[in-house]
């Protein structure tokens, strides 16, 4: 039996000025699709979404839902009252036992909050919404929609302000829910996970297509081959993106539903995307043996001596062509630690943080990438803001391009280019001020959030452009997809005052936040009271369980020795895959360096193995 229809737009058409946003648009949502709304900033995501929701009228056509339809829409604003409570506008006037005794109101709470309680918000529940900021106002609409039953719920961008755990969550909650879902999101594991249908939004049309993002890239790689269309360029960048999905993103939960024989027969002549091995002897050239190295670093929020304590003891060395991404929950320290190194490099080493040492390589060139948008001169032209930073730019490998070209490679065509500061959205300056940081030639590149306000079009130039980018790179994302795409290690800071590399990548960060959350929830002990001095850092565990001091400072330096191992064999594989692609056709060749690559992943699991040892030994001492 068909599902039934929930909503139809026939012949839609949407006007804002001159131009057509929808054309003639026909579309139907049926019971149980699940479909995610992608393309270009400004090309109509959040106008189809908002007539499919009749928060909008069209120009021309209809719109019509079947009747006794309940929607649950989240909006890129909110209509939460300031003067109200979390608790009124979330769970009503339901009584506690009521609420807490009902399993979806827990389960929303816990994912989104991190507790019934609510922590992280002074007042629990009973906090007043008008104070909060963008992101928790954003959560509470979020939540608030979510204990409801509605049977259409339409999202336009719900994964801003949620870290990967919130967003983890997210998707796990939208698969197990039975009702329709219509989402707007950059996030393409998200879309991965959560989606069965597409909708691509370009130029007044929207095309379809079945399944997640990843049979997207391929289906849309493919109407590209068979038609040979003109736009060589964009479509290039989908195929080497569809290699690098067809290739194995690490921590997928499910493998691609396309094709394998066509998938293959797309990228039988696409190298990997980076050269990694070519890519650290560049980046070595250019900065030499040194970029950060930490010793015993202290790092205290806002950067004073009365902070609370974030980072403890912190050892660690950041090499030339590393490139790492930082994860950890909200206040555990990632952004101070960008601008504690940052300090130390732009005063030349005069500027240290509260405890501990901090060496920047002399040939350190920082550029660096925050949450907050560079106010630029308003009648600056586009162009104009670029060219005063730079007129050329060496992308490394041989790879020049003016400014005129750079801005092209984002997204701002010719005539763009000529547009006032003033006149350009949110996401086009961030945009911009990413563009400006890469023409002033850095050599290593702190990026905090950079995929905010980006459409995944210029998410995947963006990728294609780091890919050739030969210096070091760490990225605080809460996008997933981007983090895996772009870095070859990731990094936690989990809370406790350390930081820790994760051979398992965003899979064991999330593993290990449960594991966390699980032994928090677990009551505690009270009958041996600890002390105040026991309390509040993290060496107060008791030793005695673990290992001792000589024993924990052994476990420490064999940790490093491993992860230096992991990184050594990370470039050898890729050296391997590019060895493999050259020699494509040469089948004895092919297969002796395969038995190579598959020598080195045994090895790797076996490091793997033995770093997980040392760290949870380390732990629990």
């Amino acid at each position: 039996m068909a599902a039934a229809n929930l909503v139809n737009l026939e012949a839609v058409d949407k006007v804002y000025g001159t131009r057509a946003l929808l054309d003639g648009i026909s579309l139907g949502v049926a019971e149980g699709d699940r479909i995610g709304v992608v393309g270009r900033n400004g090309d109509g995501k959040t106008t189809l979404v908002r007539l499919l929701a009749k928060l909008e009228e069209p120009d021309a056509g209809r719109v019509t839902h079947t009747g006794g339809l309940t929607l649950g829409v989240l909006t890129q604003g909110d209509t939460l009252d300031p003067a109200a409570t979390v608790r009124h506008e979330v769970v009503g006037d339901m009584a506690d036992h009521e609420w807490a005794g009902d399993a979806r109101v827990r389960d929303v709470l816990t994912g989104l909050f991190g507790g019934l309680d609510l922590p992280g918000f002074e007042q629990g529940l009973d906090t007043v919404i008008g104070p909060l900021s963008g992101g928790e106002r954003r959560r509470i609409a979020l939540a608030k929609l979510l204990i409801g039953t509605p049977g259409l719920i339409v999202l336009d961008e719900p994964t801003n302000h949620l870290d990967v755990e919130g967003i983890a969550w997210l998707a796990e909650h939208l698969r197990t829910r039975r009702a329709a879902l219509v989402v707007v999101t950059h996030d393409r594991w998200f879309l991965d996970q959560v989606c069965t249908r597409m909708w691509d939004v370009q130029r007044g049309a929207v095309h379809e297509y079945d399944g997640g993002y990843s049979d997207y890239v391929f289906a849309r790689a493919e109407r590209a081959r068979i038609a040979a269309t003109e736009e060589a360029k964009r479509q290039n960048l989908v195929r080497k993106e569809l290699a690098w999905l067809r290739r194995g993103a690490p921590a997928r939960t499910s493998k691609p539903r396309f094709r394998i024989e066509a998938a293959n027969a797309l990228i039988a002549d696409v190298p990997p995307p980076r050269d990694s091995a070519e890519l650290m002897k560049f980046a070595n050239s250019r900065l030499g043996k040194t970029v950060f190295d930490l010793e015993d670093v202290t790092v205290r929020a806002g950067g004073g001596a009365d902070g609370r304590v974030l980072l403890k003891g912190l050892t660690w060395q950041l090499g030339p062509g590393d490139r790492v991404g930082l994860l950890g929950v909200n206040g555990a320290g990632k952004t101070s630690l960008l601008r504690t190194l940052a300090d130390a490099a732009r005063s030349g080493g005069e500027r240290q943080p509260a405890a501990g040492r901090i060496v920047a390589g002399r040939t350190v060139r920082l550029a660096y990438l925050s949450q907050e948008v560079t106010e630029l001169d308003p009648q600056w032209r586009l162009l104009e803001s670029v060219e005063r930073v730079r007129q050329r730019v060496d992308l490394g490998k041989g790879r020049e391009m003016t400014a005129s070209q750079l801005c092209e490679q984002f997204g701002f065509g010719r005539e763009k280019q000529w547009t006032p500061v003033g006149d350009l959205s949110g996401g086009e300056r961030r945009r911009l001020q990413l563009l400006r940081l890469l023409m002033d030639e850095p050599n290593v590149l702190f990026l905090d959030e950079p995929t905010n306000d980006l459409d995944i079009e210029t998410l995947t130039q963006l990728e294609d452009l780091l890919d050739g980018w030969p210096g070091t790179l760490v990225v605080i994302s809460h996008d997933r997809y981007f983090i895996e795409r772009t870095t070859d290690t990731v990094h936690a800071l989990l809370g406790d005052g350390a930081l820790r590399m994760l051979p398992g990548g965003i899979e064991e960060y999330l593993n290990r936040r449960a594991r966390i959350r699980e032994t928090q929830a677990q009551p505690q002990p009270q009958s041996q009271p600890q002390s105040a001095g026991q309390a509040g850092t993290p060496q107060a565990a008791a030793p005695a369980a673990g290992l001792s001091a000589a024993d924990a400072r052994a476990a420490k330096k064999e940790l490093q020795r491993i992860e230096r191992q992991l990184d050594r064999i990370g470039g050898k594989e890729g050296e391997l895959h590019a060895a493999i692609a050259e020699h494509a056709t040469d089948f004895a060749r092919v297969a002796e360096l395969d038995g190579q690559l598959r020598a080195l992943a045994a090895e790797r699991e076996e490091l793997e193995l033995r770093w997980l040892e040392l760290a949870e030994a380390a732990e629990a001492g």
